[in-house]
């Protein structure tokens, strides 16, 4: 006799039955099962083979099962098929199992998902589409698309094999108005005809929230320091390790290498629930300076806030102070942080009372702070206090490699900024910003590239709009008149002068011919040469 699961009286009740039996593998087993079954006058459901090796799964629904006055005895009878091993009563047959996951996966994404068969009937749908619907998935499903109020019925011109990608739409429903991008593809079986559509619809909101979180700028983590330069990827790990301590950190990097961007990231992994304050030292005056620091009790001095003001190690209370270019802070200031850092307390200025702070130090400086030392620039008790661990960032032109990966991630961020596509950099952009020294490091690199971008009128930004700071005075839209680049080798810019007189001689003659002619080549000398520059010479018909 075989254990009855908890379930299978509903089953029982509701007049079916499945199971689940398996055989050797051979030629007829399915016809065997079935003969059993309709022995016993029943129907077939549904039926899925599935083999596993030596043996077959033979998985059957039956209906009409209420019939059968001995189901126990029915079941027997498949062991007297040839090559019988076992046989069980089951809850939910594999076909149903793999519905059940697939619709989980689709009513927990965000994006709204539908798709049709040939006669534009919904066959799947997810509850983010639904809404649209204003429907349940019961009441949608095997119903035609073009029979509910929408007022566009884009999904069925695949049909008729076309495809949407990353198309506006604006929906206006009664439970609504709906902004999407949607994405329709055609559904081909083995034979490549088309047995249906899918659409991906993804909320406009969604992605510009999306969007504006990946290229929010408080939100740095380390996964978002770009570089596959093995000293920057050395950096990256090293700070990694080291955030989670309370132990004080010193950047050390060029003006515009990422010093603050480090910082950033180190205080996002540190756990550190208080907020991440930043202060450029360079930026203000020795009064100022200490006051912003320190705070101040009020009547302290003239100008002030009566109630006084907190200093930033007491707003930064389980946070983050950053202290960028730590080695322009007076010497005064630097008796003053030592002691904070060694009572780890502050007291405002013209006040008594010590404050306890639980603020984390991280420095950063674009200075030799042991050279400032020997000149007595620097105090050397402070020095050792904060670089107990420091962290060096190598200059952009030593990382020459990161730079397409670089180019790339700021486009990316002024095309959220800007809401619009940019252009791409072409293969000359970038060889031209590779020959580059860059004493601005990456923020120079950030510069270069959206300027290009700005000034940019095509889908691809050519070496003529990567323009550097001293060549902004000179800077034209004519590309014969662009400045000779003495850095790079003779070679090239030949090369590259002779590509640019063909363009614009072809543009203002018309044909090749006259082209030529105007160059005093020949036709073919002219033909190679265009051949060669990957120029077009579509006008040729048109020559007398």
């Amino acid at each position: 006799m075989l254990p009855t699961p908890p379930s299978a009286a509903d089953h029982q009740e509701s007049g079916t039955i499945k199971i689940k039996a398996t055989f050797r593998d051979r030629i007829g087993i399915v016809a065997d099962v079935s003969t059993v079954i309709t022995r016993f006058g029943l129907n077939i459901v549904h039926m899925e083979v599935i083999r596993n090796q030596e043996l077959t799964d033979v998985y059957v629904e039956i209906e009409n099962a209420d019939s059968i006055h001995d189901k126990d005895f029915f079941i027997e009878r498949f062991r007297e098929i040839d090559d019988f091993r076992r046989i069980e009563r089951i809850e939910t047959l594999p076909h149903e199992e793999k519905t059940n996951r697939f619709t989980v996966v689709l009513d927990n994404i965000s994006d709204g998902v539908l798709s049709i068969d040939r006669e534009g009937r919904i066959t799947t749908i997810n509850t983010v589409a639904c809404k649209a619907f204003m429907k349940t998935p019961a009441e949608v499903v095997g119903k035609k698309l073009d029979s509910f109020a929408i007022p566009d019925y884009h999904l069925l011109q695949c049909l008729d094999g076309t495809k949407l990608n990353n198309v506006k739409q604006n929906l206006i429903t009664p439970g609504g108005r709906y902004q999407y991008f949607s994405t329709c593809k055609p559904i081909y079986d083995a034979e490549r005809r088309i047995i249906g559509a899918v659409e991906i619809a993804k909320d406009m909101q969604e992605i510009k929230k999306l969007a504006q979180s990946l290229s929010e700028d408080s939100r740095i983590c380390f996964s978002d320091i770009i570089g596959r330069n093995s000293t920057i990827k050395e950096a990256i790990a090293f700070a990694e390790k080291i955030a989670a301590t309370d132990i004080s950190i010193s950047i050390y990097g060029g003006s515009g290498t990422g010093k603050e961007l480090f910082a950033k990231a180190i205080h996002s992994s540190s756990g550190r629930q208080g907020p991440f304050v930043p202060i450029n030292c360079a930026a203000l005056p020795e009064n100022l300076l200490e006051s912003e620091l320190f705070g101040y009790v009020g009547g302290a001095f003239t100008g002030g806030r009566k109630e006084g003001k907190p200093g930033l190690f007491e707003i930064a209370e389980n946070g983050t102070v950053f202290l960028d270019e730590i080695a322009e802070m007076p010497l005064v200031s630097q008796a003053k942080m030592l002691r904070l850092i060694q009572e780890k307390a502050v007291r405002r200025i013209g006040g008594a009372k010590e404050i306890p702070i639980s603020a984390r130090i991280v420095t950063a400086t674009n200075k030799n702070l042991e050279l400032l030392v020997q000149e007595k620039k620097f105090r050397q008790d402070l020095y050792y206090r904060i670089s107990v661990l420091p962290i060096h960032i190598p200059p952009l032109k030593q990382r020459l490699g990161d730079i397409a990966d670089l180019a790339e991630h700021f486009l990316f961020l002024l095309a959220n900024r800007l809401g619009k596509a940019v252009p791409r950099m072409s293969p000359q952009a970038l060889e031209r910003l590779q020959g580059h020294e860059w004493p601005g490091n990456v923020r120079e690199l950030k510069n270069v590239i959206e300027r290009a971008a700005i000034l940019c009128e095509s889908e691809v930004i050519d070496e003529h709009y990567i323009l550097f700071s001293h060549e902004l005075n000179t800077f034209t839209t004519s590309p014969l008149e662009r400045p000779v680049q003495l850095a790079r080798p003779l070679k090239n810019q030949v090369i590259e002068f002779e590509k640019r007189i063909i363009q614009q001689t072809f543009a203002d003659s018309k044909s090749v011919r006259r082209t030529a002619s105007a160059l005093q080549i020949s036709h073919p000398a002219l033909l190679k040469k265009m051949k060669k520059y990957g120029m077009k010479t579509v006008r040729t018909s048109t020559l007398g």
